[in-house]
C-alpha cells in the first residue's frame, strides 16, 4: 500500500493517524467487509446479481415503488429496470400490480418468497460478520461500534441524507 509522504494531518497526529492514512486502511476494511457480504450471498438459496439484490433491498426499504422510482434508486435506465423486475417476477421474488387510484402505474411489490430471500442474506450475512467480530477481543468491538457511530454521524453532518442513498 502507497502512504502519501509529507501530509501536514499526518505529522500533526503521528505517522498513520491522519484522515489520509486512516482513509486507506478503511477503505481496505471495506473491500474486505464487500468480500465477505459478496461470499455470504452467494450461500443463501438463489443466487442473486448484484443488481438483483440491490433492487429487492431498495424494494424492501420502500413499499410500492414502480418501475421508474425503482430505476432511479439503482441509478439505472428504463429499459435494463425493466428487464431486471422482468426476471425478479420470473422467479417468484416480486410481483407488479395495478395502482388502486392510478390506472396507468405499476406498483412493484416484493412477494412472501422475496421478504424470505432478503432476510436469509441478511441472516448469512450477520452470520458472517459475527464471526469476524468474535474473533476481535470485547474492547475493540466496542471501540470499532464506537468508530462506527462516530464515522455515520461525521458522515450525516457532511452529506445531506440524498446524496448517499442506498446504493449498495
Amino acid at each position: 500500500m502507497t502512504h502519501l509522504v509529507g501530509s501536514r494531518d499526518d505529522d500533526a497526529q503521528g505517522p498513520g493517524d491522519g484522515p489520509e492514512a486512516i482513509a486507506r486502511d478503511i477503505a481496505d476494511a471495506v473491500e474486505s467487509l464487500a468480500n465477505l457480504w459478496s461470499l455470504a450471498t452467494q450461500e443463501a438459496a438463489l443466487r442473486l446479481s448484484l443488481h438483483q439484490l440491490r433492487a429487492l433491498r431498495a424494494l424492501g426499504a420502500a413499499s410500492e415503488l414502480n418501475l421508474t422510482a425503482l430505476a432511479e434508486r439503482l441509478d439505472i435506465g428504463l429499459p435494463t429496470a425493466s428487464r431486471l423486475c422482468d426476471r425478479l417476477e420470473a422467479a417468484g421474488l416480486l410481483e407488479r400490480a395495478l395502482h388502486p387510484h392510478k390506472r396507468r402505474e405499476v406498483r412493484l411489490i416484493l412477494t412472501a418468497h422475496g421478504l424470505d430471500v432478503l432476510r436469509d442474506v441478511a441472516a448469512r450475512r450477520a452470520q458472517a460478520l459475527a464471526v469476524a467480530l468474535g474473533a476481535m477481543e470485547p474492547d475493540e468491538r466496542v471501540a470499532l461500534s464506537r468508530g462506527m457511530k462516530a464515522f455515520l454521524a461525521a458522515q450525516e453532518a457532511v452529506l445531506p441524507r440524498a446524496s448517499h442513498a442506498d446504493h449498495s
